[in-house]
């Protein structure tokens, strides 16, 4: 096993004097850092050690509370202050800064996919870990830990303050409920947010958008013999993902549709009262997004009036529904963006590439906003995310996750020279 080099560039001495505060530079040339980063290496068994233990507690959407308060109880043992959970349920803690310096928020998510009464127990096969939830989100939660304990462990100061949050409500059904309750209710004015979300050494520096919807078409309903004649809500639903599959989207930016789950009707001779589908539609445009959704409310409209015209003589119509079952903004910002160069160069320092990529995460928020952001991955390997089969390989490398969180959130943060 090699361990990546950290480049110390000469200019930084040069340029900055003993004792100053170099905010925005590179944290790796100041012994702190240098003492964390081998310490986030020393400890890698410990952190392996949190992501099974916080992960055998259950997180199911909207009941992430054990959960957070193992996480507020870990919070306060590795000595961050003014712990909580606030009125939503995601937990917050301060690491403060010297003052002057940017504030940082520093996230992962507590929920998982999974209803309540899954097995959460993880088992252990080798070097790999399985159990529900193990990479998506349990190991984002292990690196806030991780980092916590090693910037205490080697006395990092940095100038501004840096916020631990372990949030709710990241995952489908969520809707990103507890970043858009912090970006609300702030804790203080947020500079730069840092989520950690999954497994690997990627990037995600831009947002897919995603627009949910729930489109119930209804009707009386009646025999499928003795009421022919009458509209189907049925027959309306696949007329509307006939034309919904005939979407024409630009490959480039990204977009795409999906009509993911069908309902209704009760037996074979039954015209159905209800047609049910569930549709997303998604993009890294918010124009492109918008675009999409009109095309998409487009069809549904046209089904229905091709329908309700496909039996003139019926006295009954069909009628449809679209509910909104979440909205995800989308958002580009360049990848010249400082924090995107920053996190890049983080993790050159370490040894590695992570160019810029496209994901839905709870940064998407936070960038709609326009407070910049990016999501890393948390290191390691990861398969099988959002399966009870979900499996997470700490590889001989796994400790590079938190080292580069550390790098990227201590710069943003300005570190303090030391003597």
């Amino acid at each position: 096993m090699t361990r990546p080099r950290v480049l110390l560039p000469i200019a930084f001495v040069l340029l900055f004097p003993r004792a100053a505060f170099s905010q925005g530079a590179d944290p790796s040339t100041q012994p702190s850092i240098r003492a964390a980063l081998d310490r986030i290496r020393a400890d890698n068994a410990w952190t392996i050690d949190q992501q099974v233990s916080i992960c055998e507690i259950a997180a199911p959407p909207f009941k992430e509370q054990l959960r957070a308060a193992e996480m507020k109880r870990r919070f306060e043992a590795l000595g961050l202050t003014n712990v909580r959970i606030d009125s939503i349920g995601n937990v917050i803690a301060e690491r403060r800064g010297s003052g002057g310096g940017p504030v940082v928020l520093f996230s992962a998510h507590l929920d998982t996919v999974f209803p309540e009464g899954i097995d959460v127990r993880v088992t252990r096969d080798g070097g790999t870990l399985r159990g529900p939830g193990i990479g998506d989100d349990c190991r984002g939660l292990a690196v806030l830990l991780i980092v916590a304990r090693a910037m205490a462990a080697s006395n990092v100061q940095t100038t501004g303050t840096v916020y631990f949050v372990a949030n709710v409500g990241e995952e489908g059904p969520g809707n990103l409920r507890g970043v858009r309750y912090l970006f609300e209710k702030p804790p203080a004015k947020v500079d730069y947010h840092v989520a950690i979300d999954g497994t690997g050494l990627g990037l995600t520096s831009r947002a897919v958008g995603s627009n949910r919807y729930r489109v119930s078409f209804k009707g009386p309903g009646g025999h499928s013999y003795g009421a022919f004649g009458m509209p189907s809500p049925i027959h309306a639903l696949g007329r509307a993902i006939a034309k919904i599959a005939e979407i024409q989207v630009p490959r480039s930016p990204k977009t795409t549709f999906n009509v993911g789950i069908v309902g209704g009707g009760t037996s074979v001779n039954t015209i159905s009262p209800l047609g049910q589908m569930e549709v997303d539609l998604r993009s890294e445009s918010p124009e492109e997004l918008a675009r999409l959704d009109a095309k998409f409310r487009a069809a549904v409209e046209e089904a229905l009036a091709a329908e309700n015209a496909r039996w003139p003589q019926s006295r009954v119509r069909v009628s449809v529904d679209v509910e909104s079952m979440g909205i995800r903004p989308a958002a580009a910002p360049p990848d010249s963006a400082w924090i995107v160069r920053a996190a890049q160069a983080a993790g050159r320092t370490l040894g590695f590439e992570a160019p810029g990529s496209a994901s839905s995460t709870d940064a998407n928020w936070s960038m709609s906003l326009g407070i910049p952001a990016v999501t890393l991955d948390g290191g390691g390997d990861g398969q099988g995310a959002h399966s009870t089969a979900e499996s997470y390989t700490d590889g001989d490398r796994g400790w590079l996750g938190p080292q580069w969180a550390l790098l990227v959130v201590t710069r943003l943060a300005g570190v303090r020279a030391g003597p």
